[in-house]
C-alpha cells in the first residue's frame, strides 16, 4: 500500500507542469531582488561609493591632462600660396627650439580651391579639425577661431609670421582676430572628454556593483540553498534570475545615489559654482545627442554588468569555499581593468586594429562602443553590438550552469545515488542464500 501511494505521488508530481525557463528565472529574480533590497546590508552598501567617487575624480583629472597632452592642435592657413609656404617653412625651423609652443600648420584645401573662401563661415560650420585659421598677409595676419584658441595661438602665429617675413630688421606684425563660438577641434576635444567621463563612470559602477552577484552566490552555496534551487528548476534559469535581480538592485542603488547627488547640488549650487544658461549650451555634447547617448549608456552598462556578473557566477561554480571565490575573482577583476584600459587607449584611434579588437571582445565592447557613441553619429553598429553582447551573456550563463552541475551537483545527488547503488549491491552480495 505504501509503495502504491508513493508511486501515485511521484506520478502526480511528474504530471504537474513545470515552470518554463523564463518563468523560473523571473521567480528567482523576484526572490533575490526583494531579499537584497530589504536587507540591512544594502543600506550600508549604499554608503560605499563615496570612496570610488573620490578615486574617479582623481582619475578624471589625470585623463583630462592626458587628453590635453595627446591632442594634436592644427591651425589652418588660408593665405596666398607664397605666404602659406613661407609660414610652413618658418614653423618647421622654429619647432625644434620651441617644442610644443608652436602649433601644427595645415593648408586649408578649400581656401586654395575657392577664391571666395570665408574663413569665419568655415569655422562656424565646424569643418576640418582646425583650432583656428590664419588669413591676411605676413605683415598683417588675421587669426579666426574660438576665444580661447585665438588667445592661445596669437603670439606663436605672430612669431612664425615675423620669421617668415623677409623684412629687415625683423619686426613682429600686429595681428587681428575674429572669434567664433566653437570649432571642429574644440568640439572633438569636448566629445573626447565626454567619452572618457562616460567610460570611467560605467567602469566604476560595474566594478562596484557586480560584486553583489558573487557574494550572493557564495552565501547560498554555503547554506546549500543553491543546490535545492538547482534540483527544482534549470540551473541556467537560476543564474539568469540572479543576474537580473542584481542588475535591478544596481539600478535602485544608482537611482538613490543620483537623487542624493541632485539634492546636494540643488542645495549647495550657489556655494559651489554659478552656472549660467550659456554654460549649459557649451557643455560637451556627444555626437548622437544626449537622449540617445543616455539610452545607450544604460544599455551598455546593463550588458557590461551582465557579462561581468556571468563570469562571477562561473567563478562561484568553480569555487568550493568563500576563500576560493575571493582568490578566483581577482584575475577576472584584473582582466576587466585591462580591457577598460584597452577601450580607453583606443578612444581616439577609431578604425584601427586595436579599436576593432576592443569593439569585438565582449568584456571591452560596452566601453568601446559607448565612447564611439560620443564621437560618431552612426547608430546601426550599436544595435549589432548589443545583440553580440547579449549572445555572449547567454553563452557565459549556459557555460557557468553546466560547470556548476558538473562540479557541485555531482558531489550532491548524483554522488549519493552512486553510493546508494553501491551499498545495495554489497548488501545483496552478503545476503544468505
Amino acid at each position: 500500500m505504501t509503495e502504491l501511494t508513493t508511486d501515485q505521488h511521484r506520478a502526480d508530481l511528474d504530471a504537474k507542469p513545470r515552470l518554463t525557463r523564463l518563468e523560473a528565472a523571473w521567480v528567482i529574480a523576484r526572490r533575490d531582488f526583494i531579499a537584497v533590497l530589504f536587507s540591512r546590508a544594502f543600506l550600508f552598501f549604499l554608503i560605499g561609493p563615496l570612496f570610488p567617487v573620490l578615486v574617479g575624480g582623481l582619475a578624471g583629472s589625470i585623463g583630462n591632462q592626458t587628453s590635453r597632452e595627446t591632442t594634436v592642435i592644427e591651425v589652418g592657413l588660408a593665405m596666398n600660396a607664397e605666404d602659406n609656404s613661407a609660414m610652413m617653412s618658418a614653423r618647421d625651423q622654429l619647432a625644434p627650439q620651441l617644442r610644443g609652443a608652436v602649433p601644427t600648420l595645415q593648408i586649408v584645401a578649400e581656401a586654395a580651391e575657392n577664391p571666395d573662401f570665408n574663413a569665419r563661415t568655415f569655422m562656424e560650420a565646424r569643418r576640418g579639425n582646425y583650432a583656428a585659421i590664419v588669413t591676411g598677409t605676413l605683415a598683417a595676419p588675421e587669426l579666426i577661431g574660438t576665444e580661447g584658441q585665438v588667445r592661445r595661438w596669437q603670439g606663436p602665429i605672430e612669431l612664425i609670421a615675423a620669421s617668415a617675413s623677409s623684412a629687415t630688421p625683423l619686426t613682429f606684425p600686429q595681428s587681428t582676430r575674429q572669434t567664433v563660438t566653437a570649432s571642429a577641434a574644440s568640439e572633438r576635444s569636448n566629445r573626447i572628454r565626454t567619452a572618457q567621463a562616460a567610460q570611467m563612470v560605467m567602469f566604476l559602477l560595474t566594478m562596484l556593483l557586480a560584486g553583489m552577484v558573487l557574494s550572493n552566490l557564495a552565501e547560498e552555496k554555503g547554506n546549500k540553498i543553491i543546490e535545492i534551487l538547482a534540483a527544482a528548476i534549470p540551473m541556467d534559469a537560476v543564474f539568469m534570475g540572479k543576474l537580473f535581480a542584481m542588475l535591478g538592485v544596481s539600478f535602485v542603488g544608482i537611482a538613490v545615489w543620483g537623487m542624493v547627488g541632485w539634492g546636494f547640488w540643488a542645495i549647495a549650487e550657489s556655494a559651489i559654482v554659478t552656472v549660467t544658461e550659456t554654460d549649459f549650451r557649451n557643455l560637451p555634447g556627444p555626437a548622437v545627442g544626449w537622449p540617445m547617448f543616455i539610452a545607450l549608456g544604460i544599455a551598455y552598462f546593463s550588458m557590461a554588468y551582465l557579462l561581468l556578473g556571468s563570469l562571477f557566477l562561473t567563478i562561484g561554480a568553480m569555487a568550493n569555499t568563500v576563500r576560493e571565490v575571493q582568490t578566483l575573482s581577482m584575475p577576472v577583476t584584473m582582466l576587466q581593468l585591462m580591457v577598460f584600459f584597452l577601450a580607453a587607449a583606443t578612444l581616439t584611434d577609431a578604425g584601427s586594429s586595436f579599436e576593432i579588437a576592443a569593439v569585438v571582445f565582449p568584456l571591452s565592447s560596452p566601453f568601446a562602443l559607448l565612447a564611439r557613441a560620443a564621437l560618431e553619429e552612426t547608430l546601426w553598429i550599436h544595435a549589432a553590438a548589443l545583440a553580440w553582447q547579449a549572445l555572449w551573456v547567454l553563452l557565459l550563463v549556459k557555460g557557468g550552469s553546466i560547470l556548476f552541475r558538473k562540479r557541485v551537483m555531482k558531489s550532491g545527488g548524483a554522488g549519493r545515488d552512486k553510493k546508494k547503488r553501491r551499498w545495495r549491491r554489497s548488501a545483496k552480495a552478503t545476503e544468505p542464500t
